[in-house]
């Protein structure tokens, strides 16, 4: 439990509150009170009760009855009648409690629940005096006994740490935290409602593999004790995915979890969601196109309203430009690990270059340099190619690769690559992962025998995408941490 969650439950003596609220279901209990009924059938969305009422006129009553359930928010008024809000994941109602309706015995009754409680009611709309659209109360059961009390109704959960470690509190204090996840849903609906679209087969691959792949990353490790071997959480899709493109399924994606052994930051949570797509007789610039329609599709789904302009075209500007308008370091020109850690320490810029090997160095200065000051969307292009283990050798510039990366809001979205098709030249630049490898560097790609068979059977020209998912949640819902879109983030004891 944290201080702040400890202090909360100091001030409102929560030991005593538990024990009352127990008390209070045994009574119920004892006279007969079902507390935790197996169903409660019929249920209607709050929103879509309010959405078919709005015309109703002040002081307008009709005779329709409408059932709907969720939490009791908040109480108003005793005696012969109260109000009451009634919260669900798609709003508010209010409720209004008459003797004259009820009986006296069953409108107390109501009244002696407690806040937290969940309710099923059936009720008649009318548009109160106030404009409010309420619901008369015509019949209620209880469906379920909150024995702990709600965080405050008026300050809400406010402390950050206990919001992301006790996600369910969260989402019953705060309508925006419950907004946002709808609308993540949203999101993921509309990826996949275009890629299916488009003729993409969604499918799956292991999660637990034999051999880690396809991006630049450190695996977690397990044992499988049947089988007596090590085994990876994935870092990526990719590799599998490239395997149907060659068994000639052509267009296949998937969206799901990839885990990455690596540091937490407002960008970074090891386990996080990706959609992988790879198509057959497309290059990297056919992805880029595909990507700004994805993307401006998605946006519109969930009515995005902000200063980022998501409609096509992107701005395209190159890796070793615009390291040079960031950095001010020409990577032409310094070609080798000596040369250009000596530049960045010229330049007096503030990151660590002990040990590191020439793409490393490289690869931070554009995370360090360039990557925060891309806020309207846009395509880098053509990276090193020792950068780029798996993306096909650039058509006309030597030392580049047919690869970009799609950044927005000062972030990274997406990566995507020509993919490289020639099982010889794969093993090459596998051979060169090594020797990255033997150099110090922990992110490279090990040498996958079974991948480099499955080229060896031919593979079509292909273009490939991977986006992250909670970072194109961060950029429609506005949000500035990782943490915030995703339910149950990874957290320090």
């Amino acid at each position: 439990m944290s201080e702040s969650e400890q202090r909360e439950h100091r001030a409102h003596g929560l030991p005593e509150l538990i024990a009352e609220r127990r008390a209070k279901a045994q009574r119920l209990r004892e006279a007969g009170g079902e507390l935790a009924p197996y169903s409660y059938p019929g249920v209607e969305p709050i929103a879509s009760v309010r959405g078919a009422y709005e015309r109703l006129e002040v002081g307008e009553e009709t005779d329709d009855v409408h059932r709907v359930a969720g939490r009791l928010a908040a109480r108003r008024g005793a005696g012969k009648a109260a109000f009451l809000d009634l919260v669900d994941r798609t709003g508010k109602i209010q409720l209004h409690a008459r003797a004259d309706v009820l009986g006296a015995d069953t409108l107390k009754q109501l009244l002696s629940l407690d806040l937290g409680d969940l309710l099923g009611v059936d009720g008649a709309p009318l548009r109160s005096r106030h404009g409010e659209l309420t619901l008369r109360v015509e019949r209620f059961e209880i469906l379920g006994k909150a024995l702990r009390p709600p965080p405050d109704k008026h300050a809400g959960l406010i402390d950050v740490e206990t919001r992301h470690r006790r996600r369910e509190l969260d989402l019953i204090a705060n309508e925006d935290a419950r907004k946002l996840f709808v609308d993540r849903a949203r999101i993921v609906s509309a990826v996949r409602a275009y890629l299916d679209g488009e003729g993409f087969l969604e499918v799956e691959t292991p999660v637990l593999q034999p051999l880690y792949g396809g991006a630049l990353a450190r695996p977690f490790t397990t044992h499988h004790n049947a089988l007596n071997r090590r085994l990876y959480l994935r870092i990526a899709t990719e590799l599998y995915l490239k395997r149907l493109i060659v068994g000639g399924l052509e267009r296949v994606y998937e969206l799901g979890k990839d885990f990455r052994n690596e540091g937490l930051s407002t960008k970074h949570n090891p386990e996080f969601t990706m959609v992988e797509w790879y198509e057959a007789y497309a290059d990297y610039t056919d992805e880029a196109a595909r990507l700004e329609a994805m993307v401006g599709g998605v946006a519109g789904a969930v009515a995005y309203k902000g200063e980022i302009d998501f409609s096509a075209p992107w701005r395209r500007v190159r890796f070793v430009e615009a390291v040079q308008e960031g950095a001010g370091i020409d990577l032409r020109a310094h070609r080798d690990a000596p040369s250009l850690a000596a530049a960045i320490a010229e330049r007096g810029l503030q990151m660590p270059i002990e040990g590191l090997t020439w793409p490393a160095l490289a690869d931070d200065l554009l995370s360090k340099y360039v990557e925060p000051t891309l806020l309207q969307p846009t395509f880098v292009l053509d990276y090193p190619i020792e950068l780029s283990p798996f993306a096909r050798a650039h058509r006309s510039e030597q030392g580049l690769a047919e690869r970009w990366e799609a950044f927005a809001g000062g972030m990274e979205i997406a990566n995507a690559f020509s993919e490289l098709t020639d099982p010889d030249e794969q093993r090459e630049r596998f051979e060169a992962q090594r020797g990255l490898a033997a150099a110090g560097d922990e992110e490279t790609q090990p040498h996958d025998e079974l991948f480099l068979e499955a080229l060896e059977h031919g593979m079509p020209p292909t273009g490939g995408v991977g986006v992250g998912i909670d970072r194109l949640v961060m950029l429609l819902t506005k949000q500035s941490s990782i943490r915030e879109v995703v339910l149950f983030p990874a957290m320090r004891d």
